[in-house]
């Protein structure tokens, strides 16, 4: 199910010691890529100048959580292919994968279980890869032209409570992302799903946080979808999502990426990038701090 040293060329190094940079850039080591996963939320008040306060938004969700501030986002389709490799899963596994157990399961068009798990691990992983934004680590060069899969909302909670003819009243904004695995690695691509949308019931958290619960098993109806038009089966999915609920007078953006980057040099072990099919995430920490 994970992947290791194949003929295949999955390695992936960038041209800078301490940055990450996009898949596909001048000065990159290998012709594979590393898929990294992350979703977050990013608020602003309102000033008079709706678009540049979606851009602040946008820009805080970007720097929230794993740090990938200050790149031009180029927005490609949601797989992992033959030549990449899940960061958290097939490079530095996150150990805290063994102690899940599946949230629930889907059911793929050749009638077998598609078991769901919480994506916490590899949002963990990601943080760790890239750092926070008080504290980075290998974050993405700053002005890197990066290809992400991607989705993002942004939208108002007006200060009034004058709700929008056509979305209605705007409370809250979420978003989720999904990492399928497929059985066969070598012949198949992993896929990503990423949904994003706004909340107009109410301001109770704890609604939308059920809402979001039970909507999971929508965007895993999505996946067995996709496979299916693809004859394609999945081993099992990694499934996480972000919310948050705007004060009034707040501008809210929910966005859902995985970035396809190489990693910075100092990321890769002495012993090579090979090694980190074998090392668990806390070992990579380890080494790399």
């Amino acid at each position: 199910m994970r992947k290791t040293v194949s003929m295949i060329d999955r390695t992936a190094i960038s041209g800078y010691p301490t940055y990450c940079d996009g898949y596909a850039r001048p000065g990159n080591n290998g012709n594979g890529y590393v898929s990294v996963v992350k979703v977050a939320t990013g608020v602003v008040e309102k000033t008079d100048d709706f678009l540049l306060d979606g851009i602040v938004a946008y820009d805080r969700a970007e720097a929230n959580d794993a740090y990938i501030g200050q790149i031009n986002m180029e927005t490609a389709s949601s797989f992992c292919g033959i030549a990449g490799n899940v960061w958290g899963y097939d490079l530095a596994y996150n150990s805290a994968i063994d102690t899940l157990q599946p949230m629930f399961n889907a059911q793929q068009y050749d009638g077998s279980d598609l078991p769901v798990y919480d994506a916490g691990p590899l949002i963990d992983a990601g943080i760790a890869l890239f750092g926070t934004e008080q504290s980075r680590r290998f974050p993405p060069a700053p002005g890197a032209h990066v290809i992400c899969a991607n989705k993002s909302t942004t939208n108002l909670r007006p200060r009034a409570g004058v709700p929008d003819p056509v979305k209605g009243e705007a409370y809250g904004v979420w978003c989720y992302i999904a990492l399928s695995i497929t059985r066969d690695r070598e012949n198949s691509a992993d896929l990503f799903i990423e949904d994003a949308g706004t909340w107009t019931e109410n301001d109770n958290p704890q609604d939308l946080q059920a809402f979001l619960d039970q909507h999971q098993r929508s965007v895993a109806w999505s996946i067995v979808a996709c496979g299916k038009d693809q004859s394609v089966l999945y081993d099992r999915t990694f499934m996480a999502y972000a919310y948050t609920i705007m004060e009034p007078g707040f501008v809210g953006t929910a966005l859902t990426v995985a970035p396809y980057v190489t990693l910075a040099q100092r990321a890769v072990p002495q012993a090579g990038f090979n090694a980190l099919y074998d090392v668990t995430l806390s070992e990579w920490e380890q080494s790399v701090s």
